[in-house]
């Protein structure tokens, strides 16, 4: 799940460097303090504007089919520890979203860093080890977007894993449930849009998630996610969201939206609905477009089509690029190495 540190690193660097040298305003483009935020009053621009299509993402950096058919396509900017520490993260999150609002754009993040995360499968390497030190994390991110009218989506399978089982997840951590109330919070009141985690259709039992979604802040986001780096159809997404929102009601939480991560979920998944790591069958979803459709805000590419999910299925470490994984989701014959 997790992009390459030294591919995001120099993404963040060379988004400074641009800035340094002064990118114009495109002509029409909103006002933009020197900040970085928006100077412009009225409606929320995230109603009108598109999503940024980063020209640093990975996609965007390979062969004209990948650039054509991934690549112009809006991702999120995944901000992790490993690559952006707490010392750096503000400053990363800044630069991106300046960049976004000078083309006249949404940016779009995930915050993946919570202590414990993905328990201890495959992006479980995590420097931010207590609740103090990924509360500060927080903060420096909530610095960086503050009015820079972004998404983020919030720590993807967090809230499903830490609320299984403990055969499931033996390595939850302690007040894993104030840690994202407090990210909810914290980045909410920054400004952003934010969309709390909650798993995906095919992730069962999930009759208690309502419940958790409540504990973990909901009431302070805007929503919450799903099919994060997953391939459950849109159909699928939409029925289990229906369900969340139902039982979020019932629980006095009204108003709530909610967002698909459509990055892979263009085919029926197989059979048995577990082979989640770079499947073979997988192909790209509905490009990324906000819709404000009643409860449904959209469609997004939360995980970035072409990197792999770990070391299966021919795929390299997590969150590397591989050319035949991209290959096998866009229905081509596929390269013979990454």
């Amino acid at each position: 799940m997790l992009p390459r540190p030294r591919l995001l690193r120099a993404a963040a660097l060379l988004a400074a460097l641009a800035f340094a040298a002064g990118l114009a305003v495109p002509a029409g483009a909103d006002p933009v303090a020197p900040d970085g935020s928006l100077a412009a009053k009225g409606a929320d621009p995230r109603r009108t504007r598109g999503l940024f299509v980063d020209p640093l993402m990975p996609a965007a950096n390979q062969d004209q089919v990948y650039r054509d058919r991934i690549g112009s396509k809006a991702q999120a900017l995944w901000i992790i520890p490993e690559a952006y520490p707490t010392s750096e993260v503000r400053g990363v999150v800044r630069a991106y979203t300046k960049r976004a609002l000078t083309a006249r754009k949404t940016p779009m993040l995930v915050v993946y860093g919570i202590p414990g995360r993905d328990c201890g499968q495959y992006s479980s390497g995590n420097p931010l080890t207590t609740a103090a030190q990924y509360r500060t994390w927080v903060r420096r991110i909530a610095g960086g977007l503050r009015d820079q009218h972004a998404l983020v989506v919030v720590e993807p399978d967090a809230l499903p894993l830490f609320s299984s089982p403990v055969e499931t997840c033996p390595t939850k951590p302690d007040g894993w449930q104030g840690m994202l109330r407090f990210a909810s919070r914290r980045l909410s009141d920054s400004g952003a849009w934010v969309y709390l985690d909650a798993g995906h259709s095919n992730w069962t039992p999930y009759d208690q998630r309502p419940a958790f979604l409540k504990r973990a802040g909901i009431g302070y986001a805007r929503g919450f996610s799903t099919n994060v780096s997953n391939f459950r159809t849109t159909a699928s997404e939409k029925q289990y969201a229906a369900f969340l929102l139902r039982g979020l009601r019932r629980l006095g939480i009204r108003g709530k939206h909610y967002v698909i991560d459509t990055s892979r979920n263009g085919a029926v998944p197989s059979a048995d609905g577990y082979d989640v790591i770079n499947p073979t069958w997988a192909r790209l979803g509905r490009p990324p477009r906000l819709v404000f459709d009643g409860a449904f805000d959209g469609t997004l590419w939360v995980k970035h089509p072409g990197e792999s999910d770990g070391q299966l299925n021919g795929g390299p470490p997590s969150g590397q690029w591989c050319d035949f994984l991209a290959d096998r989701l866009l229905g081509q014959p596929e390269s013979s190495t990454c």
